[in-house]
């Protein structure tokens, strides 16, 4: 059985930072990409970051760009998700996610290609 288990969400100022950990197992985790997605109170959840099975591709919604990083230790079974210069719009439930296909090459915005997820962790960004 897949698990995921974010950690790393907390309260922080504007301007501060965070790093996400999201830990796998139940599955061959330098097969499949990852992503991590956030929703806001009474928002939609939305796409943040996606990196592919090995690293070498990476996704960023436009709003996080230059700001969050993501990345990978295939060695254990972890994505990061690195958050630098955090707004109080960065505030949201943080979801980690694996892709349903390994070594996927398409596209890794939509939430559909994803088919299991963490439980999630709170980032609470104060003006």
């Amino acid at each position: 059985q897949v698990q995921l288990v974010e950690s790393g969400g907390g309260l922080v100022q504007t301007g501060g930072s965070l790093r996400l950990s999201c830990a796998a197992s139940g599955r061959t985790f330098s097969m499949y990409g990852m992503g991590w997605f956030r929703q806001a109170p009474g928002k939609e959840r939305e796409f943040v970051a996606a990196i592919s099975w090995n690293g070498g591709r990476t996704y960023y919604t436009e709003s996080v760009k230059g700001r969050f990083t993501i990345s990978r230790d295939n060695a254990k079974n972890t994505v990061y998700l690195q958050m630098n210069s955090l707004k109080p719009e960065d505030t949201a439930v943080y979801y980690c996610a694996v892709q349903r296909i390994p070594y996927y090459s398409g596209s890794y915005y939509s939430q559909a290609g994803y088919d299991y997820w963490g439980q999630g962790t709170q980032v609470t960004v104060s003006s």
